[in-house]
């Protein structure tokens, strides 16, 4: 089994505590997938500056294959970071090369090479997953937060698997939006509640997954490790109940590290950093 992730991916900066983590959706559920042994293929383009080499190098580390994963002409992505008790707060984003980023088809016959494809919202790699759902392939979307956003639509008939995020706790609404998902095509819709757990619909019943805690820390956040953790399950032929108990369990890696986070962003002033590489320098060739 092997899964392609096809997307966005960026630095996050804690400014505060003078951090850097290398992330994007497609980023962090891929390694949380690799960590889990699903080999992961990262289809994307990051700039030729240092935070480029970095997530090359950082990519490399983890055994993702980045064949697939271009270096573009400029800066790459930059989020800056903070955090508001538990919760990360988004704040200046800089696009860099991810301003014009193209998925040729070249990307989309690698794509599909895969026995899954995993994309998100910000990944503008919406245009792509006609040709990968033709082939036959499962898709898996991200939709995080954004239920009125335009592509929760146009991306429906190629999507198979789901993923949101709710505010407000399970209610009818969003039994509702998810039961309208999975009849006009989605194979499971699962929508996450943060520390109220989970509920998917395969077109037959609810599935409720609770939340769990572990020790584990890593780089990523807690939602696209859900993700890794569910698609895992999907992709061990386990049941929707496993698979949200699976995801539950990988996300509670992340939330560990926002504990570490906000411990720190109290604590400690803003420091300057520089980045732990043993080569920083510009082109795929000598990052590699």
């Amino acid at each position: 089994m092997r899964v392609a992730e096809i997307g966005d991916n960026c630095i996050d900066v804690y400014e505060r505590i003078g951090k850097k983590y290398p992330t994007g959706n497609v980023v962090d559920t891929g390694v949380n997938l690799q960590k889990l042994g699903i080999p992961v293929s990262i289809i994307s383009t990051t700039g030729n500056d240092e935070n480029g080499c970095w997530m090359l190098e950082t990519l490399k580390k983890e055994g993702v294959d980045i064949s697939h994963l271009k270096i573009g002409d400029g800066a790459t992505a930059v989020t800056y970071m903070d955090m508001d008790g538990k919760d990360r707060v988004h704040g200046d984003y800089v696009e860099g090369v991810l301003e014009n980023i193209v998925f040729d088809e070249e990307d989309i016959e690698f794509a599909a090479e895969h026995d899954l494809v995993h994309t998100a919202l910000w990944g503008k790699a919406e245009n792509t997953l006609p040709k990968i759902a033709a082939k036959g392939i499962p898709i898996a979307f991200d939709y995080a937060d954004r239920l009125d956003h335009p592509l929760v639509e146009e991306t429906l008939p190629y999507v198979t698997y789901g993923f949101y995020s709710y505010h407000e706790g399970r209610d009818a609404k969003i039994e509702e939006f998810l039961k309208d998902k999975v009849s006009r095509g989605m194979k499971i819709a699962v929508v996450t509640f943060g520390e109220d757990g989970s509920l998917a619909w395969d077109g037959e019943r609810f599935y409720v997954g609770g939340i769990e805690k572990a020790e584990v820390v890593n780089t990523v956040g807690a939602g696209d490790s859900f993700i890794a953790g569910f698609l895992y399950g999907i992709l061990n032929g386990k049941s929707i109940d496993e698979c949200l108990k699976k995801g539950a369990e990988v996300a509670a890696s992340a939330e560990s590290l926002y504990e570490c986070l906000k411990t720190a962003l109290t604590a400690s002033p803003f420091k300057p950093f520089k980045l732990d590489i043993d080569k920083i320098q510009k082109g795929r060739e000598i990052c590699l």
